[in-house]
């Protein structure tokens, strides 16, 4: 049984891994054939008020970023394998294999909206930015939710990682603050001289703050013993 359930996430790993190769060379294939049209430097980052602000080559603008798309997934597909609890990322591999797809579809449209700006349409990219990122933020809460102990995805602290409840606590608690901070950041769409603090005030006052509750659920379980004991 072990097997084949097994076998069936590898499968899915495998569909992640096909979608990210149509992508990329969809990505690829839209910088080929559209290279003609598109000026030296190109527009690459923006600032909060979407307006262009820095400039790179043609290879950074048409390239960079599916390539670097190609890699980090790659990566994000061998952590289960090098992880020494890979066991228990398969128990949530499925969300995995889901936040790996989301990850390359994200990237895959910013670099369609960047190549749109660099053609010539002009809108507000920033604007465009903020539901991808909403969307993003709130399925890594999502994730969370059903992530189990590893060293490599989730809130890894020495005191998550030293005990299972204190692990599920903190991402139960993590899970939440990430869904919010999801929706939070949907608030930039309507308000947009707000956005990038409606997206990075939520987003560190969570990273922060489980970090701290996790060492608390720690000390809470573990009254009389040091935070690196088990």
């Amino acid at each position: 049984m072990f097997h084949v359930k097994h076998k069936g996430e590898n499968m899915k790993a495998r569909t992640v891994l096909i979608w990210t190769i149509v992508l990329a060379l969809a990505a690829l294939a839209l910088g080929l054939i559209l290279e003609p049209r598109f000026a030296d430097p190109m527009a690459i980052h923006w600032n909060e008020r979407g307006e262009a602000d820095g400039y790179g080559s043609r290879f950074m603008g048409l390239w960079f970023l599916p390539l670097m798309t190609i890699g980090l997934t790659l990566l994000l597909l061998g952590i289960p394998q090098i992880d020494p609890l890979k066991k228990n990322i398969f128990k949530f591999r499925k969300e995995y294999n889901t936040f790996i797809l989301l990850f390359v579809i994200f990237f895959f449209y910013l670099h369609v909206i960047s190549l749109l700006f660099n053609l010539g349409l002009r809108f507000n990219m920033f604007a465009l930015m903020i539901p991808a990122f909403g969307v993003f933020f709130y399925y890594i809460g999502v994730m969370m939710e059903k992530a189990k102990r590893n060293y490599f995805i989730g809130i890894r602290t020495p005191w998550t990682l030293a005990d299972d409840e204190v692990w599920a606590e903190t991402h139960r608690v993590g899970a939440k603050g990430f869904k919010i901070s999801g929706v939070l950041t949907l608030v930039g769409v309507v308000f947009p001289s707000i956005a990038i603090w409606a997206m990075m005030a939520p987003l560190l006052a969570v990273s922060v703050f489980t970090v701290v509750y996790s060492y608390v659920a720690y000390r809470r379980k573990h009254p009389n013993m040091n935070g690196n004991e088990k």
